[in-house]
């Protein structure tokens, strides 16, 4: 009778482990769905962003409906240059972050750090960088890149 008791007690505490383990399981799982969905909206905020300035970069007359963001820049070529290179910037941010959380591995996430450094020796990127205009982008991401740059000598902010 003793060891009966001690099978059903053993069965009830393997049912409680494997209720556990399946409410772990599922929470991690939920966490990780919610990771995903955090990266795929900010992608898509950097999407709608990134259109934003392809118009401007195909259509640079339409840059100066924001006037603070062609103070300094003289020329239609300026002012493609300037969205182009934050065009590049863009996409560079929606890889920083998805690595940021874990959804972009190491070494992809390396070879786009040394594409940028190549990018940030063009003058045309280092001076969309050093123009005083709003650029829009995570505070973190762009202390990031300016450390990152500066660090490697392409620029110095």
């Amino acid at each position: 009778m003793e060891s009966l008791q001690v099978v059903q007690i053993t069965l009830q505490a393997l049912s409680a482990f494997a209720i556990a383990g399946g409410l772990l399981y599922t929470a991690v799982q939920f966490r990780a769905a919610r990771k995903a969905q955090g990266v795929a909206n900010f992608a898509k905020l950097v999407e709608l962003q990134y259109q934003l300035r392809k118009i401007r970069v195909d259509n640079p007359s339409l840059a100066s409906v924001h006037k603070h963001d062609v103070e300094h820049l003289h020329s239609d070529r300026e002012i493609q240059e300037y969205f182009l290179s934050l065009m590049q910037l863009s996409l560079f941010e929606l890889a920083w972050y998805a690595h940021k959380e874990g959804q972009l591995p190491d070494d992809y996430f390396q070879s786009w750090e040394k594409r940028m450094l190549q990018l940030a020796e063009e003058e045309s990127f280092r001076g969309m960088l050093a123009n005083p205009a709003m650029k829009i982008m995570h505070d973190d991401f762009d202390a990031y890149v300016r450390t990152l740059l500066h660090d490697n000598k392409s620029l110095g902010p």
